[in-house]
């Protein structure tokens, strides 16, 4: 898998930009990649040093579309820690 193909988009929500003040920055990752892959995809991508990645799967939802009920694609959410004093310029402003 190419590094530029492990991130997917970044997670831009009230609780995210939470954790930017803590020097930590969520994305939707692909769901075949590991800690290594994703910690090499953001040095590289954005030019910061990564301390520490977390990674869960988060399970579809049921929605309704008319009478029936449909399971909406489960994705894979990686929560990446920065060293102090790095920031990505992507996020700020938003």
């Amino acid at each position: 898998m190419h590094l530029y193909e492990v991130l997917r988009r970044p997670l831009i929500t009230e609780k995210n930009t939470v954790l930017q003040s803590q020097g930590k920055y969520a994305f939707e990752v692909a769901n075949e990649s590991n800690k290594q892959q994703i910690k090499l995809a953001v040095e590289k991508a954005f030019k910061v040093d990564v301390i520490g990645v977390n990674v869960m799967t988060v399970p579809g939802k049921t929605r309704r579309v008319g009478r029936r009920q449909v399971l909406t694609q489960s994705h894979k959410k990686a929560i990446v820690t920065l060293k102090p004093g790095d920031t990505i310029e992507f996020f700020e402003g938003v």
